[in-house]
């Protein structure tokens, strides 16, 4: 399962989560047990596994592949 991090609108409470696929509605607040959320964009999700900021155009650069490069797949 994903980990998603999220905002609660009534709170003001940042958090993370781990949510099953297409189950984003069961998430809540544990401060508020508010639903009011909005999803924010995560530190992987912005640099990737390998820790790099992603590349012009957001596509894979070479090394950053399925494998980490050592086979030139990217």
């Amino acid at each position: 399962m994903p980990i998603y991090e999220y905002r609660c609108e009534d709170c003001d409470n940042s958090f993370e989560t781990l949510v099953r696929p297409g189950h984003d509605e069961d998430a809540e607040c544990p401060s508020c047990h508010g639903a009011h959320l909005s999803r924010e964009m995560s530190v992987f999700a912005a640099h990737g596994a390998n820790g790099e900021a992603p590349a012009a155009g957001g596509g894979m650069t070479r090394g950053g592949g399925c494998c980490g490069g050592s086979c030139g797949c990217g």
